[in-house]
């Protein structure tokens, strides 16, 4: 019905396309466009006919690798898999600091440690620290960068090369991201050609792959991006098509409208992609928001965002495409309670769908306005318990036969006692060991303390920076780099 109704949608009204090239791909294939103007811009209306769209589905892939500096971290997608992967997101302004201070109480007298909290604004120098942490989080499958640079040296014209590299260079995982500026692609795709060992190893192991948010929310192709997404289709790396409607706002806030909606912007862009170069490694990316009824604001914790992330993986498998979704955004501004139910409430309930890859997954607050690396590693703990929960059922055969000699033995011994077997299961990791993070504190909450403590461990692990041959062919080759990034000078 879903898919019906989408595709009825990309008939009539059609996609308002901003994008002349993309508009030719379309006609060409079949889709009927009418000229017309938008304010001080060109524009055409498109209406694609299903034909046009069940075309390019059938020359997606159904699997896909994102490749890693580390062989061993890299990313299989699968469009009919079950595994799912988290990983980071969104373009955070501010890094949310945690600073421990001593205060007395008023009402005993005793002193308390009472984590202190100060946002600073995005830099370079958070964004390796983000990286590098990411490096470390064991339930942390992939990166996209989570922290918005706002340095004063960053300008439009270096922002993709240094945001690129802060990343590469600090981790060994599947990196991810979209490119600001069309005219830095080029320099990104060589700095990560340079890693590869060169064009056809880059293909073979893609260790970067890209997001583009084609989609204007309602049904409309931006220029800009669009162009990319046609770029990096020809070159064959894999490209994310992300879109983001939100519900109440920029499109339908029921369920079934919402849906109908973002899955239709993605079949317009899985289309345009699949046009440009048959056979591209592409992404069905859908990340449905609600509007909050008092401000229009996002809202992220709430039910109706995980109908719309659940229905959209299901339907990028009922097409076959490999999906990227959405978990873990706390609406919260600290990290604390609400945070804590919000991020667990998605994390438990999107991986049912089987999504490939869940992103904003790690360290958000307020939203995707903030990064907070200690809220990172409580959500790595999170994620952890909710693999666990999605695991494959122990319910089986040899399950069955090893119960029963369990039983048996533990019967017929003198004590009849399961806890050598339960601490047996323990150390192979067969059973959960619990949150590592509680106090002994009996009238305070010592948990973000803890985490505190456990960050500074993490952060304080040996960097995996990239060879030193590679940084300097990379900084030979690559206009724009700013010094400083170089761990060798």
């Amino acid at each position: 019905m879903i898919d019906k109704t989408s595709l009825g949608l990309l008939e009539n009204p059609g996609i308002l396309c901003y994008h002349e090239e993309s508009v030719s791909l379309l006609e060409k294939a079949g889709a009927k466009a009418t000229a017309t103007r938008e304010g001080e811009h060109d524009a055409w209306w498109v209406s694609i006919p299903e034909k046009v769209v069940r075309q390019a589905l059938e020359t997606v892939p159904a699997k896909i690798t994102l490749g890693a500096r580390n062989p061993e971290n890299r990313v299989i997608l699968e469009a009919e898999g079950n595994r799912v992967h988290f990983g980071s997101g969104s373009e955070t302004n501010y890094w949310l600091e945690v600073k421990p201070e001593t205060f007395v109480s008023r009402e005993d007298g005793h002193e308390r440690i009472i984590p202190v909290m100060k946002r600073n604004r995005g830099n370079l120098d958070y964004l390796c620290r983000s990286a590098h942490l990411s490096e470390q989080l064991e339930n942390l499958d992939f990166f996209i960068r989570n922290v918005n640079v706002q340095d004063d040296d960053i300008t439009t014209e270096n922002k993709d090369v240094n945001v690129f590299f802060a990343a590469l260079n600090n981790i060994t995982k599947p990196v991810i991201s979209g490119v600001a500026d069309f005219d830095q692609l080029e320099k990104v795709v060589n700095m990560a050609e340079i890693i590869a060992g060169g064009r056809e190893e880059l293909i073979k192991n893609p260790v970067v792959s890209f997001i583009t948010s084609v989609v204007k929310s309602p049904l409309q192709i931006v220029a800009e991006t669009a162009e990319k997404l046609i770029a990096i289709a020809r070159l064959g790396l894999p490209v994310v098509i992300s879109t983001s409607p939100q519900g109440g706002s920029t499109a339908p806030i029921d369920e079934m409208g919402m849906v109908a909606q973002v899955n239709a912007e993605a079949l317009a862009g899985i289309t345009i992609n699949q046009l440009a170069n048959p056979g591209a490694p592409v992404i069905y990316g859908a990340v449905p928001v609600r509007a909050r009824m008092d401000d229009l604001h996002d809202m992220y914790g709430v039910p109706e965002f995980c109908h719309y992330n659940m229905d959209c993986a299901q339907m990028a498998r009922y097409y076959k495409v490999p999906c990227y979704s959405t978990a873990g955004v706390g609406d919260a501004r600290v990290p604390g309670i609400q945070a804590a139910v919000e991020k667990m409430y998605t994390y438990t309930a999107v991986p049912f769908a089987a999504p490939g890859l869940v992103h904003y997954a790690f360290g958000l607050l307020d939203k995707t306005q903030t990064f907070s690396p200690e809220q990172a590693v409580l959500d790595n703990h999170k994620i952890g318990m909710a693999k666990f929960l999605h695991r494959e059922s122990g319910v089986n055969e040899e399950a069955a036969e090893r119960t029963l000699k369990t039983v048996q033995e533990v019967m017929h011994s003198p004590y009849r006692m399961y806890a050598r077997h339960a601490r047996g299961m323990l150390r192979r990791g067969e059973i959960f060991g619990g949150f590592p993070f509680e106090g002994d504190s009996e009238d305070q909450d010592q948990t973000l303390l803890n985490v505190h403590e456990h960050l500074k461990e993490l952060e304080a692990r040996d960097k995996q920076y990239l060879p030193e041959e590679i940084c300097k062919k990379i900084f030979d080759t690559t206009p724009g780099l700013l010094p400083r990034l170089n761990p060798y000078k």
